[in-house]
């Protein structure tokens, strides 16, 4: 591995472990729910659920009664997850892993899934083709990946203005997002991508909650927020706000965001 990638993975471990993702996370298991039923899981199947945070996807498949696995970089959120099976009762597993890295044989599972995780690996076509190898012939992928266009989208853009800039010939988490990168990434190599644009609705209480969840708990955005002087801080935080007002869909004081996701449900070829 060169020392370029090794750098970019320890910051992205270094990223989304100053946060907790878990309190982000919490919110969407809904996509999750809705991802499995996509796919078609059946009872007793081999899933892995890639870049799993908190546990949400692979305890959805649990608690199909599939046999899941989940595996993420940040060994705090992978507590969470175990937490969460304990509590109930699922006997879904957890371990440490990397999505550009999966230490598992060729055609181990019979899904490989994967909810607005594997995006954010730095090395996409690496991420793609472990996918690709994990899952077994004939057996399914599944991504729910943020748009380009969308609120997390803009939302990453806005971040993006303030952080460093990524190393030359990087790409954005969110082409994920999009049915020409994902024909780019597995297009060679598979029977069929079928996408869906989805919505999911975040809720807060006002802007200012908002703004307290994001640099409390999002990883990008407490470590962004840490590195900017104070002059700095107000422009990001104007820049935050409009975008929660201009993509406000309520009618009171709280917020009401649609942000648009693509669902994807990508079939291996035999």
């Amino acid at each position: 591995m060169s020392d370029v990638n090794w750098e970019l993975k320890e910051r992205n471990r270094a990223l989304w472990s100053s946060g907790d993702y878990s309190m982000i996370g919490a919110a969407l298991v809904p996509v999750s729910e809705f991802l499995c039923e996509s796919v078609g899981l059946r009872a007793g199947q081999t899933v892995l659920d890639v870049a799993t945070g908190s546990g949400n996807t692979a305890l959805a498949a649990a608690r199909r009664y599939c046999v899941a696995t989940g595996v993420d970089i940040v060994p705090s959120s992978l507590e969470t997850a175990r937490d969460r099976a304990k509590a109930e009762k699922l006997p879904a597993v957890f371990a440490e892993g990397d999505a550009e890295s999966l230490d598992f044989p060729d055609s181990s599972f019979d899904a490989v899934l994967s909810t607005f995780g594997c995006m954010f690996a730095p090395n996409q076509e690496q991420t793609a083709s472990e996918l690709l190898r994990v899952c077994r012939p004939g057996g399914k992928i599944g991504l729910a990946c943020w748009t380009p266009a969308g609120y997390i989208g803009q939302l990453l853009k806005t971040i993006a203005k303030y952080a460093p800039p990524p190393p030359p010939g990087s790409h954005s988490p969110v082409e994920w997002g999009t049915e020409e990168r994902l024909r780019e990434l597995f297009g060679k190599q598979v029977e069929s991508i079928d996408s869906e644009k989805k919505m999911f609705l975040f809720r807060f209480l006002s802007s200012e909650h908002a703004a307290t969840v994001y640099k409390t708990y999002m990883g990008p955005t407490v470590m962004l927020y840490a590195s900017l002087d104070e002059e700095t801080k107000a422009k990001f935080d104007e820049d935050m706000d409009r975008l929660y007002h201009n993509a406000n869909r309520s009618d009171d004081k709280t917020l009401l965001i649609p942000a648009e996701y693509l669902e994807t449900v990508i079939t291996r070829a035999l």
